[in-house]
C-alpha cells in the first residue's frame, strides 16, 4: 500500500465520527476492525458494551506457544461531537497533513498499528503470541475496559500503545498519574435581599475550597490541580443552596497520588454551615520510566534503525493513557507509538501521513523482534 492509498483508507475511519458518549459510533469503529481483518488468520472477539458506552474488539494472532503475549492497545473513541467533521474540521488531506475528528489522537495510531498486525499474523513471523485491544471510553478514562486491558497486561510480555507520537515523532516511556474528583456542596438558601444574613452561600464556599485545591500544585514535585468545571445557584436574588466543581489531579509517583488523594478527599468547610461531599480518586497510576520499559525502549530503537529512523523518547508527559494501567502493573510498555502530527483535541488536529509508513514499519518490526 503507497502512501497515497494509505491516506485514503485511513480517512475512512477518521470520517466514521466515534466520541466516546456516541456509542453507535465507536461501534462502527469496531465494525471496521473487524472487516479490515475478514479471512485473515486472526480470531476476533466482541465484547458488547456497557453503560451506555460501545463495544469492544480484540483481536488473537500468532504463534500458540503458551509464550506470554506481544499486546497492542488502541482506543477508537474521539472527544470531537458528532458534527465536527461537516462543520469545523473536515476530513481533508493539505500537502502531508491529513486532517480530521481523531486522526491524531488516535485513529492514525490504531490503523497503522492494524496494518502491522496483520502483516505479521498472515506472514507467521511473531515469536509469541500476540493479541489486539480496541477500546471504546479512553478519553473518560476507560471505566468499561480497565478490568480487560489489566487482564491482558497481566498476561503480556510487553504492552504497546498507539497513542500518538509527541513532537518530532518521539515515544513515550513515562506519564504522570491522572485523578479526577467531584466536589459537590450544600449551603442554606435565603433571599438574596431580605433575608441575606440566614443564608449560607455553597458559590462561597466553593470559592475558598478551588483556591484551596488549586494551591496544591507543586511543580518542583510534578503535581498540579485544576478545577476547570465550575456551577451552582439558582436564580440571581437567591442565596446558593447548592455548587459544584470538578477537580483533575496529575503526579509523578505512585506515594503522591496517594498522597493526594487523600489531601483532596480529606477538604473540610471554611464555614461549617456548609456540607462537603467529594468523591472521585486516582484514575490513572503513574506510568514510570523503570529499567525494564528503559531495555523496551532500547529494542525499539534498534528496530527503529534497521527500519531508518533514530528514535527519541520524551520526558514524562502530563497526559495519561491506558498504557498507565499496564506499566503500573510492572510489565513493560511502550507509548506513543502511533502517527506524529499535531492538534490533539483541537480543530486543528492532523496526522502527517509520511510518518505512517515507518511507523507501521516499527510496529510490525516491533512485533516480531519481542
Amino acid at each position: 500500500m503507497n502512501q497515497q492509498e494509505a491516506a485514503a483508507a485511513l480517512s475512512v475511519w477518521v470520517a466514521l465520527e466515534s466520541p466516546t458518549s456516541h456509542p453507535a459510533g465507536v461501534s462502527g469503529m469496531m465494525d471496521l476492525v473487524q472487516k479490515d481483518v475478514a479471512g485473515l488468520p486472526i480470531a476476533v472477539e466482541r465484547i458488547p458494551g456497557r453503560d451506555g458506552l460501545g463495544d469492544m474488539v480484540m483481536l488473537r494472532a500468532g504463534l500458540d506457544n503458551g509464550q506470554p503475549a506481544v499486546a497492542v492497545m488502541s482506543h477508537l473513541d474521539t472527544v470531537h461531537p458528532v458534527g465536527t467533521s461537516a462543520k469545523d474540521l473536515p476530513v481533508r488531506i493539505d500537502g502531508d497533513r491529513l486532517y480530521g475528528p481523531g486522526v491524531y489522537d488516535m485513529k492514525g495510531g490504531a490503523w497503522l498499528a492494524l496494518q502491522a498486525f496483520k502483516q505479521v499474523a498472515v506472514a507467521g513471523s511473531a515469536k509469541r503470541p500476540m493479541v489486539f485491544l480496541f477500546t471504546p471510553d479512553e478519553e473518560i478514562g476507560s471505566p468499561t475496559s480497565r478490568a480487560v486491558i489489566e487482564e491482558i497486561g497481566r498476561g503480556a510480555k510487553a504492552v504497546l500503545v498507539t497513542e500518538p507520537a509527541r513532537s518530532g515523532g518521539k515515544i513515550v516511556t513515562a506519564r504522570k498519574g491522572v485523578g479526577r474528583f467531584d466536589v459537590r456542596l450544600e449551603g442554606r438558601p435565603a433571599h438574596a435581599g431580605g433575608k441575606h444574613a440566614d443564608g449560607r452561600s455553597a458559590i462561597r464556599e466553593a470559592a475558598h475550597q478551588i483556591l484551596a485545591v488549586e494551591g496544591m500544585t507543586d511543580y518542583a514535585r510534578g503535581i498540579t490541580t485544576c478545577v476547570a468545571l465550575v456551577g451552582g445557584g439558582t436564580a440571581a436574588n437567591v442565596i446558593p443552596q447548592h455548587a459544584w466543581f470538578s477537580v483533575d489531579c496529575r503526579v509523578t509517583t505512585l506515594a503522591d497520588g496517594t498522597m493526594m488523594e487523600n489531601r483532596i478527599l480529606s477538604l473540610k468547610p471554611h464555614d461549617p454551615d456548609v456540607a462537603l461531599r467529594i468523591t472521585g480518586g486516582m484514575n490513572r497510576p503513574p506510568y514510570e520510566k523503570s529499567a525494564e520499559v528503559a531495555e523496551l525502549f532500547d529494542l525499539a530503537r534498534k528496530v527503529a534503525a534497521d527500519v531508518g529512523f533514530d528514535l527519541q523518547d520524551c520526558p514524562m508527559t502530563g497526559g495519561g493513557s491506558d498504557g498507565n494501567f499496564t506499566a503500573a502493573l510492572g510489565v513493560p510498555t511502550l507509548d506513543g507509538l502511533g502517527i506524529d502530527g499535531d492538534g490533539a483535541h483541537t480543530l486543528q488536529e492532523y496526522g502527517l501521513i509520511s510518518s505512517i509508513a515507518p511507523r507501521q514499519a516499527l510496529m510490525k518490526g516491533l512485533l516480531e523482534t519481542i
